[in-house]
């Protein structure tokens, strides 16, 4: 679907007869006072768009060339009054969505690990060997800490007031 590009706002251009002006009731409404409230109209003539001015004060230009009726081309560049417009082809294409299709989930076979299936996570697997020395720094450390919390709790005791 071709469109109309005014001011970096770009107007599909879906009807057969699209007025354009500034006035609140055209299909394209352009908000610039050079503009005339009825300035110009587009209609569709087979599969392209004739531009007729329609006696506006500042006139309407394609491609710089002041026109009272032209046929548009793609990529053409339009003037209502001092504003700046230019006409675009769909690049996106205007083809209809596919029809949908119902799916049907069916349950797995089998779930277990393919025999070729690699780990992808960056760490490394952790062994289950047993460290002696990490077993005996952990071991050493609680020993030391239940030595330390039992010297506190007889110190507290030793000055604490008898009842």
């Amino acid at each position: 679907m071709p469109k109309l590009v005014i001011n970096g706002t770009a107007h599909e251009l879906v009807e057969d007869l699209i007025t354009i002006g500034r006035a609140p009731d055209n299909t394209i409404v352009i908000d610039d006072p050079s503009v005339s409230s009825r300035h110009a109209h587009l209609q569709l003539i087979g599969e392209a768009y004739r531009l007729k001015d329609l006696g506006s004060t500042n006139g309407t230009r394609v491609n710089g060339i002041p026109v009272a009726e032209a046929a548009l081309r793609f990529d053409d560049r339009i003037r209502f009054g001092a504003a700046e417009a230019r006409y675009e082809a769909d690049t996106t294409g205007s083809h209809p969505l596919p029809q949908l299709e119902e799916l049907e989930a069916t349950p797995a076979e089998l779930s277990a690990v393919p025999p070729d299936f690699a780990n992808a996570s960056p760490f490394p697997r952790q062994k289950g060997q047993k460290d002696p020395i990490r077993t005996a720094i952990l071991a050493g450390s609680a020993i030391a800490l239940l030595v330390f919390l039992g010297s506190m709790i007889a110190v507290l005791m030793m000055h604490a007031p008898s009842l």
